[in-house]
């Protein structure tokens, strides 16, 4: 199975050649295992696309191919390694190390593949060098072996999927945490795909009197990833101090969590409720950092929403290790809001790619609701059938301002039901707690008498008591 396809939106493409050169042509590479259906297959390959367009490149073509396992060397069959390599300008042709038994096994599998090679495959003239794809990208994770195996094959630079999403990860990552957090995950990716050098590489001289072979240049460049992912994670740690610091601060407020596939409209959806400044574009992982803002109009006791990053199929583990601290945020958030792009028809598979990511760091235990967004652009049949499917789920448009507020009055509702009342007594000595209470709880009435201010308030039982101790310390 081999389709050609033209760049279908390069001006979505956000990273453009500052000296308007073309931009690197690529070949996209699936291989469709038993179990996985036509349309998750097809909706991966689209998903690699955009994050290949993300990340600047063209695709001029895409080859796939169902087997029931990938082979060793090279992940897809002989044929269709041939095939690949036409379009790169290769010999399709690797030396395997793979045992003799299992070459067999595996040339066996290519003729009973529902994809057999093009028989009409040696008729093809080459592709000229102009037109050539320069990068391969699979659309799964490559071990060492198999990168250098393909490199030698297609002639071209071969990059896996995950190593797309880190390269991504790391150009648009903006804050110094973000930084560090993508560089650990970049080294730990890089570190066992380090080409050992041709010939053998010179050894560094031994240890005491220079006995011993020393360390290979190969391994040295293991050591310093290894000492460089310490020094990170040091000054990463240091970060985090200051940031759990914070949170602590915001321990007492309402918060609510954004969470749910990347480009799903997050950020969006965020900017909208709070009125901030909020980077909003049409690419997979615009934000990286977490971003934390008061909802606007403010309501009281006001209420922080946080826009986290998003989540993707097959994200490294890496990353998600990587990205604990950010999406502690989520953790600590009393409301999760799951956003979906209704719009996407796969946006059901997306959705439990996030619950499981959430699940497996421990942040799925907070009350949570499910955000259909992108309505807009669907039909009121299409509609019906999803408030059937979901009852409980709210349907809207981020860009629909009538929308977003009812989507405010509901999550201030939701507050509200955790909300007590009670009476606090502020002694004129103590003036300065007034302007405390008035941050984090609503001022429902106040009066004055003899010795100071009387104030019947509503807010969170934790900050109320936490208040009223701070008001009998100091009397």
């Amino acid at each position: 199975m081999r389709s050609a396809q033209p760049d279908p939106t390069p001006e979505e493409s956000p990273l453009t050649q500052p000296d308007r050169k073309p931009k690197p042509r690529s070949v996209l590479v699936g291989l469709q295992l038993p179990g996985v259906s036509d349309e998750d297959h097809q909706a991966s390959l689209a998903e690699l696309s955009r994050l290949v367009h993300t990340l600047g490149f063209t695709v001029t073509a895409t080859v796939t191919q169902k087997r029931t396992g990938p082979v060793t060397a090279t992940v897809i069959g002989a044929g269709k390694l041939k095939e690949l390599a036409r379009l790169t300008g290769g010999s399709g042709i690797v030396a395997s190390q793979v045992p003799e038994s299992r070459r067999k096994r595996e040339a066996r599998e290519d003729l009973e593949a529902e994809t057999p090679p093009d028989p009409y495959e040696a008729e093809l003239e080459p592709i000229a060098e102009a037109l050539q794809a320069t990068i391969v990208i699979f659309d799964s994770e490559l071990t060492p072996n198999q990168l250098r195996n393909l490199e030698s094959a297609t002639g071209a630079e071969v990059l896996d999927r995950t190593g797309v999403i880190v390269e991504i990860f790391h150009r648009h990552a903006k804050t110094r945490e973000a930084r560090l957090q993508v560089e650990i995950a970049k080294l730990k990716y890089l570190a066992p795909r380090l080409r050992q050098a041709r010939g053998g590489a010179d050894r560094q001289a031994g240890g005491i009197g220079a006995k011993g072979a020393g360390e290979s240049a190969h391994e040295l460049d293991r050591r310093r990833i290894r000492d460089r992912i310490a020094e990170l994670t040091r000054e990463l740690d240091s970060i985090q101090v200051g940031q759990e610091e914070r949170r602590g601060r915001r321990a007492e407020q309402a918060r609510v969590a954004l969470v749910g596939y990347t480009n799903a409209g997050k950020s969006s959806l965020m900017r909208a409720l709070t009125g901030s400044e909020v980077l909003v574009q049409d690419k997979l992982f615009a934000t990286l950092d977490t971003t934390i803002r008061a909802m606007h109009p403010p309501s009281q006791p006001r209420i922080l929403i946080s826009d986290t990053v998003g989540f993707i199929k097959k994200l490294p583990h890496d990353l998600v290790a990587s990205f604990r601290s950010t999406l502690d945020e989520a953790a600590e958030a009393s409301l999760l809001l799951f956003v979906v792009d209704a719009s996407d028809k796969t946006f059901r598979s997306q959705l439990q790619v996030t619950r499981e990511v959430l699940g497996e760091i421990g942040v799925d235990t907070a009350a949570s609701k499910l955000i259909l967004n992108k309505i807009d652009r669907l039909a009121e049949a299409e509609l019906a059938a999803l408030r059937l499917e979901f009852p409980d789920a709210i349907q809207l448009s981020a860009q629909r301002p009538a929308d977003v507020a009812a989507l405010r009055e509901q999550i201030i509702r939701f507050f509200e039901a955790d909300m007590s009342e009670d009476e606090l007594h502020v002694p004129y000595s103590r003036s300065e707690v007034l302007g405390e209470i008035r941050r984090h709880l609503r001022v429902l009435q106040e009066s004055y008498d003899e010795t100071g201010t009387v104030m019947r308030v509503r807010g969170h039982r934790g900050t109320i008591d936490r208040l009223v101790k701070l008001l009998q310390s100091t009397q």
